[in-house]
């Protein structure tokens, strides 16, 4: 599998041939090649990086390479251990770091690993300086410390508490309301860092809790992206009833779906619009969300009098937008839940106390919830393709295809989004692997899947 090299940071699965993996010569590569970027571009005078890692089984193996290196390079590590990646962000900020990096691959499956790459602000490298790491470590034109001037390694384990103390601390988690409502949850935590630190959330919250898939040890017992289909099991638990609703999280907690009591997926596009609306009920203010996510923020934050933005895909891009527009709420349909109030990064944490503040205030059940909102619905399709497909020329032939047809309104600054009057396909490259992405939405299911399917048998034309 070749390495992608991405604004999500630098991916691939263990093992195999250097430059084609994340290897160990490839990871030592590219830390140093950040380190390197940090020491020239970055704004902070401090002189050590924060490292965290999901509970991935190549964790420890990573974590151990890009320790020592930042050390050869002549910083400071701070090592926060197991962490979730909003966890980590916050590290960054709460210890001064000069920057930080995640080991994660998000939700991909467990024989893929990564480096995220974030500043002194705890939030990702944006493009123009991910691209500046990238160009540093094709030169490899590196100066590592000698022996006098050699980093030093320091473990810290206090954040996960510090990061739940940020969270009820926020004027909107209203944590007496979900301590009189005696929830009772069931929570997937696909065996990674979610099963250490939401048991600790929750029993602050006063909230009961069953875990499924709880042990942090990186073997997923499914396929780690919260999707319908990869949920049957909780699905199926909270169906046998007695619990409020299900939370499911993935392997590095920034992303959340929810479990309606009945059993039913609340719906992951939801997520994002039930916190929004929650936060709209109390402060006024923009949101933003990406290209590929539901038209429901948008007419939710317009029933609240408010302006809804959209940003190209990516949590740089969209956090990007809500500061320029200065947005009190916003994130991505996946799941992603991004708080300013808290800081400029999706944190799952955030989503979970912020929901049950609302279903506590609200005195709802999750299913009733979920009726007061505009009711759209979302097929997510993919086109798998070689890494050699010349995908961009593909999108500007389904651009120049559709582009002058009536009613259709084309988006191109993150692949080509196709607004038809009631429902729209969106197209992009996977910023992770070599896919296609196809995201379609419509007023029923089988009308937004017929979309989808529709421009892939586009596009499969396009590539015979």
């Amino acid at each position: 599998m070749t390495l992608i090299k991405s604004i999500s940071g630098i991916r691939g699965t263990i093992g195999g041939q250097p430059g084609d993996t994340l290897n160990p010569l490839d990871i030592v590569k590219f830390t140093t090649a950040y380190a390197k970027f940090i020491r020239q571009h970055g704004h902070s005078d401090s002189h050590h990086i924060v490292v965290g890692r999901d509970a991935r089984i190549s964790g420890d193996m990573v974590r151990h390479v890009v320790c020592g290196t930042l050390m050869g390079m002549g910083y400071d590590v701070l090592d926060i251990g197991l962490a979730t990646t909003p966890t980590t962000e916050l590290a960054v900020r709460m210890s001064e770091a000069a920057g930080g990096i995640i080991i994660t691959a998000s939700h991909n499956p467990r024989q893929w690993n990564a480096l995220k790459l974030l500043n002194h602000e705890g939030e990702f490298l944006t493009k123009d300086d991910g691209n500046a790491v990238l160009d540093i470590a094709a030169k490899e034109a590196f100066d590592y410390a000698d022996v006098d001037h050699l980093g030093s390694y320091r473990k810290d384990d206090s954040f996960n508490a510090r990061h739940i103390d940020s969270v009820l601390a926020l004027d909107l988690v209203d944590v007496e309301a979900i301590r009189n409502r005696h929830f009772r949850v069931v929570v997937d935590s696909i065996n990674s860092v979610g099963g250490i630190i939401l048991p600790q959330l929750l029993d602050r919250l006063g909230v009961s809790y069953t875990f499924l898939n709880g042990e942090a040890n990186g073997d997923f017992a499914h396929n780690p992206e919260p999707l319908e289909k990869n949920l049957s099991g909780i699905m199926g638990e909270v169906a046998k009833g007695g619990y409020d609703l299900g939370v499911v999280v993935d392997p590095d907690v920034d992303r959340l779906a929810f479990i309606q009591e009945d059993g039913k997926m609340f719906g992951e596009e939801y997520t994002l619009v039930s916190v929004a609306d929650y936060v709209l009920d109390h402060v006024k203010g923009s949101t933003v969300s990406n290209l590929s996510s539901t038209r429901a923020l948008r007419d939710v934050t317009e029933r609240h009098g408010c302006q809804y933005y959209a940003a190209a895909v990516g949590e740089v891009n969209v956090t990007t937008k809500m500061k320029a527009v200065g947005a009190v709420i916003g994130g991505e349909g996946n799941g992603g839940v991004i708080y300013p109030e808290s800081h400029y990064g999706r944190d799952a944490l955030v989503g979970i106390a912020l929901f049950l503040s609302s279903l506590a205030q609200k005195g709802m059940k999750c299913s009733k919830l979920r009726k007061t909102f505009p009711n759209y619905f979302i097929a997510k399709n993919r086109i798998d393709l070689t890494p050699d497909t010349d995908m961009d020329a593909i999108l500007a032939k389904v651009k120049e295809r559709f582009g002058s047809m009536k009613d259709v309104q084309v988006t191109d600054i993150d692949g080509v989004k196709l607004d038809f009057p009631t429902k729209w396909v969106h197209l992009r490259k996977s910023n992770t692997e070599p896919i296609m992405r196809v995201y379609s939405e419509a007023s029923t299911m089988e009308e937004a899947d017929a979309l989808g399917k529709q421009l892939m048998d586009v596009v499969a034309e396009m590539t015979k």
